[in-house]
C-alpha cells in the first residue's frame, strides 16, 4: 500500500509526546512490512523539510501554529500527484479535516482521544472553545471514513458524537515489553509513589499531592517526573501542604531515568479525568509496578482493577489516599500485583498493533473500491 499519514508533529519534534510515539511505532512497522509510507507534518526552526526517518518519508511544512493552513497547500503542490491508496489522519489535536482537501482517497481517522469539555480545564476559554467547536463537525466531515480508536472509551465517545459504531475499530497501542522489564533489586526499600508525564492542569496531578498529604501511613515519598507549565503551581501546592521534604520534582527524565523510576516505585499514580489510553500505565506494569489510577475513560482499560492495580473514583481524595495507604502498608501486595501486571502488559505488542492497523487500512481501501465510503 501507498500510505499517507497526516499528523501535526513527527516523533522528532521538540514537543512530541505520546501521540507521536504511538504513530511512529505503527508507521515504522508498516514500512518494514513493505508498505510505502509518507508523513505530512509540521516543522520547527532548523528542521529539514524532507527526511527519511525510520523508513518513513517525512514532509514538513509550516509550524505548530500554522500547519493547518499550510498542509492542504503543500499536499496540493507536492503530494497530490502521488497515487496514495489510503490516508491515515491522526486526530490528536485540532482535527485537520483531511477529507476536505485530499480528494477521493479513502481516509482512516486515528483517534487517541477527543478533548470535549476537558479543554476548558487547561486552555483559556477562547482557545478551549475553538478546540471544542473544531471537534463538533467530526461525524459530518469524516462521514465516509473509517475510524481507528485506541480504546473502547474513545470508541464510545465517537459514537456519542454521532459516528456509526460499525465504522469504528478499536486497536490498542502496544508496548516494548523487552525494554520495560522488572528489576526487583531496584525497588525502593520504603514506599515510593511516582507520577510520570506532562505537568499540565488537566492531568489532575494536584489530586495526587492532596491525597498524598492525607495518607495515614508515614514515611512514603512521591517523585513527579515531567515538564510543563503547571509545575510552579504544583510546587506551591506542595509547599502549602508541607510536603517539600517528601515530594521531589525531577523535571525532564531520560528514557533510562524513566525506566529506573518505574522500577523503583511501589506504584505509578495517574489521575487524569480523561485519556485515550494509558501507555505509561502499561509501561509501569511491564516493570512489575502496580498502578493507581482514576476510574476515567481510557485509564480504566489500561490496567486490571484489583489485579494489577487500583481504580479510584476521579476526584475522590479520600479514596485516593486510601489506595496509596493500602499499597504503602503491604509490600507483598505490591509484589503480587506487579507480577500480574507484568503478565497483563505482555498481551500488548506494537507488532500486533501494526498488523491490525494494516488490515484496517486495507479494509478502508476495499470499502472505498466497492462504493462503501459513499
Amino acid at each position: 500500500m501507498r500510505i499517507l499519514a497526516v499528523n501535526w508533529q513527527d516523533d522528532q519534534h521538540p514537543q512530541a509526546g505520546g501521540a507521536e510515539i504511538h504513530l511512529f511505532e505503527i508507521l515504522e512497522r508498516l514500512a518494514k512490512r513493505g508498505n510505502e509510507v509518507t508523513l505530512l507534518c509540521c516543522g520547527w526552526p532548523g528542521a529539514a523539510q524532507r527526511q527519511l526517518h525510520r523508513g518513513v518519508d517525512i514532509h514538513r511544512t509550516g509550524s505548530r501554529s500554522s500547519f493547518a493552513l499550510h498542509a492542504p497547500r503543500y499536499f496540493r503542490r507536492e503530494l497530490s500527484r502521488t497515487p496514495f491508496d489510503v490516508i491515515l489522519d491522526d486526530i490528536n489535536k485540532v482535527p485537520l479535516c483531511t477529507p476536505l482537501w485530499t480528494g477521493s482517497t479513502p481516509v482512516v481517522a486515528l483517534v487517541p482521544h477527543l478533548f470535549g469539555t476537558t479543554a476548558f480545564s487547561e486552555l483559556p476559554a477562547p482557545l478551549a472553545a475553538i478546540v471544542w467547536l473544531s471537534e463538533r463537525p467530526l461525524p459530518i466531515i469524516y462521514r465516509h471514513s473509517l475510524f481507528h480508536a485506541i480504546s473502547r472509551s474513545t470508541a464510545d465517545d465517537l459514537v456519542s458524537r454521532g459516528v456509526r459504531r460499525d465504522r469504528i475499530s478499536v486497536i490498542y497501542p502496544g508496548i516494548d515489553s523487552g525494554r520495560y522489564t522488572p528489576d526487583a533489586e531496584r525497588r525502593s526499600p520504603t514506599p515510593l509513589f511516582a507520577y510520570l508525564g506532562r505537568l499540565k492542569r488537566y492531568k489532575g496531578i494536584d489530586l495526587i499531592l492532596r491525597a498524598f498529604a492525607g495518607m495515614a501511613v508515614p514515611g512514603a515519598r512521591l517523585e513527579i517526573a515531567g515538564t510543563g507549565d503547571f509545575r510552579p503551581a504544583l510546587e506551591r501546592l506542595a509547599l502549602s501542604l508541607d510536603l517539600t521534604d517528601r515530594v521531589s520534582f525531577l523535571g525532564f527524565v531520560t528514557e533510562e531515568q524513566k525506566l529506573d523510576l518505574l522500577r523503583r516505585a511501589w506504584s505509578l499514580v495517574f489521575t487524569s479525568p480523561k485519556e485515550g489510553w494509558g501507555i505509561t500505565n502499561l509501561e509501569a506494569q511491564a516493570c512489575a509496578t502496580p498502578v493507581i489510577a482514576s476510574d476515567s475513560p481510557g485509564l480504566r482499560e489500561s490496567l486490571q482493577p484489583g489485579v494489577s492495580g487500583l481504580l479510584v473514583p476521579h476526584g475522590n481524595l479520600q479514596a485516593l489516599s486510601g489506595a496509596l495507604d493500602s499499597l504503602a502498608a503491604a509490600p507483598e501486595t505490591v509484589s503480587a500485583m506487579g507480577l500480574r501486571g507484568r503478565e497483563f502488559s505482555r498481551t500488548f505488542s506494537w507488532d500486533r498493533t501494526a498488523m491490525e492497523t494494516e488490515r484496517h487500512l486495507s479494509s478502508a481501501i476495499s470499502l472505498a473500491a466497492g462504493g462503501g465510503h459513499k
